[in-house]
């Protein structure tokens, strides 16, 4: 199971991904599709082409991890409209995770740290 850290940014390939890549694989379509360092600690998700297969790869101290999950019935919902790479949420990833179509959730406006109100500016 995945835990989160603060600070490590998810990426999501929005292309289908052939699911019989492995480490070696989906390393080589980080840095040539995305231009990242797949030994950055950043987790990559991939989906394939039917949605009912995502793999993570992510790099810790020791080598490469490869988190997958095949789903039995149903499909994995994203939104395919924002390109190639699309930063994730711990939540986002979750959702994706549980079967909830990102495009329909309601987002509300919450403080982040580091951020200027755009009235105060």
């Amino acid at each position: 199971m995945l835990w989160p850290e603060s600070g490590v940014r998810l990426w999501l390939y929005a292309p289908p991904t052939d699911m019989r890549k492995s480490f070696d694989g989906l390393s080589a379509l980080i840095r040539q599709k995305l231009a990242e360092d797949p030994s950055s600690g950043q987790l990559f998700v991939f989906i394939n082409r039917r949605r009912t297969q995502l793999k993570v790869l992510y790099f810790e101290p020791g080598g490469y991890c490869l988190w997958s999950k095949r789903l039995e019935a149903g499909r994995f919902h994203f939104n395919t409209s924002c390109g190639d790479k699309q930063a994730l949420s711990w939540t986002d990833l979750k959702l994706i995770i549980e079967g909830i179509d990102l495009r329909t959730v309601r987002r509300f406006k919450r403080y982040r740290r580091g951020h200027q109100r755009a009235d105060t500016v």
